[in-house]
């Protein structure tokens, strides 16, 4: 089973675990696992502007989800966070096939709902408590012109406690770094809960920047999977779903997870993996992700034909002038609707106001330190 497919049931399998340990362990894992379920279960009173009528898992129709890293739930943060890491997964049964897309935070975009234009990153934030996932939603189908279907989040918490559930699990690390007050030491070591997040984290030290970020939380989630999927795994099952119930949110329902481990699995097997990221420039003193919209038609052809549907040429004629002025060089202009480094924020969460630039310097790029 190589990486990106053990990434797809990780995503949706931190959940499913619960339905794969029910025939191992009888009626006890079942009522656990259904305790799990309900806690973890977040439905959002929206409709997809882009399907006539909501898509049936039962009838093993094509679907896709959106799947969100929440920078919060630990070190202190307790605020709405943002999702800094951003996928959409489309699943089609019949063909066999699933496509998996990662998003940049930093992509300059339209927040449906909000009536700016900002990092993708911020939807989830401008959302508010009871809004975020939503017009992260809207955002993200707005920009990739698909249905968004589902949503599976999970936050720094989430996957502090999935590290220890699993026991720990081991890494090579080339050199040693601090972050945060945590010593990861170098060479071949066993990683507990806040060394894992460390380790998932780090930027600033890595040669390779965020190329090497990433590739560690490739790794972390691969280490997680193994050991999730292994007898280690199963026999800690309760931990594993208490760390799921706690930190995991997701509008799948119990029947949706059942169907969508009997009929949607082998779609896993074949699994194509894309990233969308533009150029990057410096606007009003805020890096940038811009978009090339012949490039962004093409993905979003690619998964509209994923999801079944045709393709929509109106997307194609849109006006890419934008484009081609945002990355001319001009370090200095401004960007209508998109936020600068002396807006004042006013974002009301449970009237606390709240602000997706607070966390760091946005006079410089992300740390994206999820």
């Amino acid at each position: 089973m190589n990486l990106w497919k053990k990434v797809i049931l990780t995503a949706l399998g931190l959940v499913l675990v619960s339905v794969a340990g029910f025939c191992a362990y009888g009626i006890k894992m079942y009522s656990d696992a259904t305790g799990t379920v309900k806690g973890v279960y977040e439905s959002i009173d929206r409709t997809s502007k882009r399907r006539d009528t909501a898509v049936n898992i039962d009838a093993q129709e094509p679907f896709s989800v959106l799947l969100m890293g929440i920078d919060t739930g630990d070190l202190g943060r307790t605020e709405q966070g943002r999702s800094d890491t951003t996928m959409v997964v489309t699943i089609n049964p019949k063909e066999k096939k699933s496509t998996m897309i990662s998003l940049d935070r930093d992509i300059l975009t339209e927040i449906v709902g909000y009536g700016t234009e900002d990092k993708l990153n911020h939807a989830y934030a401008f959302g508010g408590a009871k809004g975020g996932a939503k017009m992260a939603i809207d955002t993200v189908e707005n920009l990739l012109d698909i249905p968004i279907d589902n949503y599976v989040s999970i936050n720094m918490k989430g996957l502090k406690d999935l590290i220890d559930a699993v026991g720990g699990i081991e890494v090579d690390n080339p050199f040693e770094f601090t972050l945060d007050g945590i010593t990861v030491p170098k060479g071949h070591i066993k990683l507990d809960s806040e060394t894992g997040l460390a380790y998932a984290r780090m930027r600033e030290e890595d040669p390779e920047g965020d190329i090497g970020r990433q590739r560690r939380q490739r790794e972390v989630v691969e280490k997680i999977v193994n050991k999730i999927i292994s007898l280690d795994g199963i026999s800690k099952y309760r931990k594993i779903l208490d760390a799921v119930k706690d930190n995991v949110r997701t509008d799948l329902t119990w029947d949706n997870m059942v169907d969508i481990q009997k009929k949607y699995m082998p779609a896993f097997k074949n699994i194509d993996s894309l990233q969308l990221e533009g150029e990057g420039t410096m606007i009003g003193g805020i890096y940038y992700q811009i978009l090339d919209p012949t490039k962004l038609y093409e993905v979003q052809t690619k998964l509209r034909s994923q999801l079944g549907l045709p393709e929509n040429k109106d997307m194609q004629a849109k006006d890419s002038s934008n484009y081609s002025n945002q990355i001319s060089g001009n370090e200095t202009g401004s960007y209508d609707g998109a936020s600068d480094a002396a807006t004042n924020y006013d974002y009301s969460q449970d009237g606390t106001n709240v602000d997706p630039n607070s966390y760091t310097d946005q006079n410089v790029v992300d740390e994206g330190q999820y």
